[in-house]
């Protein structure tokens, strides 16, 4: 399918590896000129030299940003003023009993998951309105609404995207710009990959075992049973960022798995 995207600019926050290198990868692949955001420009680098190995005419840059620090994100607004697609994927994660997550995680979980979004959109929007086109997306989770008891405050910060996400949509009565949320369930992202092996060692059982354990105990409405790849996350954001997606507006899309229990 040809989702129309030559000619558009995308940047796409914490796109060096996990669901936001992958939905980089397939909005380039698409004919989008995307601007891929990490901590270090080596990992920068890495990312655009791993794209251009499959798509060696995709149009890619970087900028190295620490979305929880407010100057890196000016510098990057100044570097990249304009883009058609913005994709807020940015974020951090971490399994903490409630009773023990002190003032300070909460704030950083908070800074980093919701306010980086708010401040690029607070600098893209106005400027998608003013051209009368534009893609907001939010990476959210289906934590937004079915809340992780071994991470509340992690819960918190995609829930309060999903408010974020849809009081900027009512904002676009009568024009073509939109702004939607994507709800991942559980992503084999590098991090989550990371936490598995730590599990799988700590348990002393194979991969296949504490995830199966997982899907038994921790998510047991998963309908697909597994942990989704990224690029079946990714193949949802890439429609909802192109001219295709035009009568999708103020929407929470689930790529969950069937996780939810719900029907709307």
């Amino acid at each position: 399918m040809n989702l129309q995207l030559q000619g558009k600019t995308a940047l796409v926050t914490g796109s060096t590896a996990g669901i936001g290198y992958a939905i980089a990868k397939l909005l380039a692949a698409e004919g989008a000129s995307v601007i891929i955001t990490g901590r270090t420009q080596e990992r920068i680098d890495q990312a655009i030299a791993a794209i251009q190995q499959d798509h060696a005419a995709a149009t890619l840059s970087g900028v190295p940003v620490d979305f929880s620090q407010t100057a890196q994100v000016q510098a990057l607004l100044q570097q990249v003023p304009d883009v058609d697609i913005l994709v807020n994927n940015v974020g951090i994660f971490e399994p903490k009993p409630f009773a023990e997550i002190p003032d300070e995680d909460w704030l950083r979980f908070f800074e980093m998951n919701v306010m980086s979004g708010i401040r690029l959109s607070r600098h893209y929007f106005p400027k998608m309105l003013a051209q009368n086109w534009g893609r907001i997306i939010f990476i959210s989770s289906e934590s937004a609404i079915h809340i992780p008891e071994e991470m509340i405050h992690y819960g918190m910060t995609k829930t309060a995207q999903l408010a974020v996400s849809r009081g900027l949509a009512e904002l676009t009565k009568g024009t073509r710009v939109t702004v939607n949320t994507v709800l991942p369930g559980p992503t084999k992202s590098e991090g989550v990959t990371e936490f598995l092996n730590q599990l799988s060692q700590q348990q002393q059982k194979s991969k296949a075992e504490v995830e199966e354990e997982f899907f038994n105990t921790a998510r047991p409405t998963s309908l697909i049973r597994r942990f989704a790849h990224v690029d079946e996350v990714a193949n949802l954001v890439a429609y909802v960022a192109s001219p295709l997606s035009s009568a999708t507006n103020g929407a929470a899309l689930r790529a969950d798995g069937g996780l939810v229990k719900s029907i709307i």
